[in-house]
């Protein structure tokens, strides 16, 4: 089942980001691999702009996608499933789903260069690489220039 997220999900939320992002060791740099991945200060900024959806089975959510509408366009944010729950369709659901509630022309994710698993996702839904991509990570982001250099940013034309 997939519900919006609530405020007492964040501890779930968390778990899940910071569990899921393990994937992560050894295939990005080092240093942008902090543990944990997203500490809980920053989960609470982010709870402030990105409207979080959930899977939920059997009463516990088990995988996560974020979406953030900024300057005009919308942002997949933070899309995570626990590892025990991957690879049985749980993230092509969620994005189903969250596609469908997009009211702007253009949705984009950024993800690491390195991740290849992700990028395949994304490409199989439709979504394709943006040469442009250090400007809009730029624009619409707010990281590093080192996260900048290490990620690729992905997009669609939203119905």
């Amino acid at each position: 089942m997939i519900r919006q997220c609530q405020p007492q999900d964040i501890g779930q939320i968390y778990f899940i980001i910071n569990e899921a992002a393990q994937a992560y060791e050894g295939a990005i740099p080092a240093d942008c691999y902090p543990q944990p991945y997203m500490p809980m200060s920053e989960l609470e900024e982010e709870l402030k702009r990105v409207t979080f959806f959930g899977w939920e089975l059997n009463g516990e959510l088990v995988g996560i996608m974020g979406l953030e509408a900024i300057k005009g366009i919308t942002l997949i944010r933070h899309a995570y499933v626990l590892t025990k729950w991957q690879r049985q369709g749980i993230s092509s659901r969620l994005l189903d789903y969250t596609k469908k509630l997009v009211t702007t022309p253009r949705l984009l994710v950024g993800t690491w260069a390195d991740a290849s698993w992700a990028i395949d996702f994304y490409e199989k839904h439709g979504f394709k690489l943006q040469p442009d991509k250090d400007e809009l990570l730029k624009s619409y982001w707010d990281i590093s220039q080192r996260q900048i250099d290490t990620s690729v940013v992905l997009g669609v034309e939203v119905d």
